[in-house]
């Protein structure tokens, strides 16, 4: 695995990128003034996938991250069916990566190492070689026997339930994927659009580069070119479970 995301982008620069903020990020945790993102999506729907991969990266890009707090919800459109069982959009091999990434977002609650996971795991989505996600492990040099633990004992099931609870619990509630919201606000299917509304919501006193007075005082008017494509909630959803390896999926 050579690159991740369009254009080529090394995973290395990824990381990079990520790292380069981590004594921002944490110092910006207190910060009252910081906007919360919220990220409601499901692992293998191609929307979902692309967002993570070719659009939130940006927070890291020049240092927007320092005043967002960022929550990613891995469940999406799922269903909890009798005996607590969980049935995805997208078959079992969905439900295997939303719990997997949950397990990552618990084992390491660091921004900086649970999203170089999860943005390793979508870019392989979005470039149509998920069966591959277990590669992200020695691409980033991280453990894996703690996210196979949580998996295999069911704790990723709880956190899953945990996130399934959050995700309908939703005001409005949610009626796609990607589903998000800024600081409470669904930006329905303008969400490419976030950080335009993150500037906007920011109300503290650092200079971002990423926002600028246009981008600080407008907010765009949903026309054509702003609807993104959505996973949309299906009627029916087979409940299903699926075993942790590549080979499962």
């Amino acid at each position: 695995m050579e690159y991740y995301g369009r254009g080529g982008v090394q995973l290395w620069t990824v990381l990079l990128l990520l790292t380069s903020w981590i004594p921002v990020y944490s110092n910006s945790l207190s910060d009252d003034e910081n906007v919360r993102l919220d990220v409601y999506y499901e692992s293998l729907c191609p929307y979902c996938s692309n967002f993570i991969a070719n659009h939130l990266i940006k927070l890291f890009s020049d240092g927007l991250i320092s005043v967002v707090d960022l929550n990613l919800v891995p469940y999406g459109n799922a269903r909890i069916g009798p005996n607590n069982t969980i049935g995805c959009q997208h078959g079992p091999a969905e439900c295997l990566l939303n719990t997997i990434e949950a397990c990552a977002i618990n084992v390491w609650p660091d921004l900086t190492y649970h999203f170089s996971f999860i943005y390793c795991v979508e870019t392989l989505v979005y470039e149509h070689k998920y069966p591959q996600w277990e590669s992200c492990f020695e691409e980033l040099g991280f453990d894996p026997k703690p996210i196979t633990d949580c998996y295999a004992t069911g704790y990723g099931l709880e956190l899953e339930l945990q996130y399934a609870n959050e995700t309908n619990s939703l005001e409005p509630p949610h009626k796609y994927v990607p589903w998000v919201v800024v600081n409470g606000e669904p930006l329905y299917e303008d969400y490419e659009n976030f950080v335009t509304y993150v500037c906007k919501a920011y109300k503290g006193t650092a200079v971002l580069n990423a926002c600028g007075d246009s981008l600080r005082n407008t907010i765009p008017k949903i026309k054509l070119n702003n609807i993104h494509p959505v996973c949309r909630i299906e009627t029916e959803i087979p409940t299903s479970s699926a075993r942790i390896s590549s080979d499962a999926v």
